[in-house]
């Protein structure tokens, strides 16, 4: 589940943040809400590094960006008790509209701490997903003091930005997911030059 604090962790800081079930769960949980995205290759990038390479293509993600995947896993951990007065995250950029998303798949709240400094689009995509912008100062100190201050307000749960295990586990789930489909690892592709996952 997750946690008021922000790290999603349950277990009083003890054990990893992820495992090899945690990572499934994970991928269980966002998959109604993600797109599987194309795994990409080019073989005129290949000869100029001399290596063959792979480009997950998250750029057709929903919200635009991988950090969907994060976003959707952490929220729908929730409890129905945690989730019934909404989170709060603070981000400039895509955390913020991937919150902001997930939530209203969820049917909750959003609250996004947003510093004044961000781009125009990145605001406008938040309030296109339903989140509510709130506004802070430009540094880290400011962001996560309303962050808090917004918490103690809303009873909301706190979906940091990286230091919550089932925003981490999401990130083993994405370069998980071609071996754990069935799919060779990465370094083994030859043949197909598209995967998704």
């Amino acid at each position: 589940m997750g946690s008021r604090d922000g790290s999603g962790d349950s277990t009083g800081g003890q054990g990893y943040a992820a495992d090899i079930d945690s990572i499934r769960e994970a991928q269980a949980r966002i998959a109604p809400y993600v797109h599987r995205t194309p795994v990409l290759s080019s073989t005129s990038i290949d000869a100029v590094a001399g290596k063959q390479l792979f480009f997950k293509c998250e750029c057709f993600q929903k919200a635009g960006a991988f950090k969907i995947r994060g976003a959707s896993n952490s929220i729908f951990a929730l409890d129905d008790e945690q989730a019934s007065k909404g989170v709060v995250t603070h981000s400039s950029g895509n955390h913020a509209a991937a919150v902001a998303l997930a939530a209203k798949l969820r049917g909750i709240p959003a609250h996004i701490v947003i510093p004044k400094n961000a781009p125009a689009c990145k605001i406008d995509n938040v309030r296109r997903y339903g989140g509510k912008v709130i506004w802070s100062d430009v540094s880290i100190e400011s962001r996560e003091s309303v962050c808090k201050r917004v918490q103690e307000e809303t009873g909301a749960v706190l979906i940091h930005p990286f230091n919550n295990k089932y925003t981490i586990r999401w990130w083993f789930n994405f370069w998980c997911g071609p071996c754990c489909k069935g799919h060779k690892p990465f370094n083994t592709y030859s043949g197909s030059r598209a995967k998704r996952c």
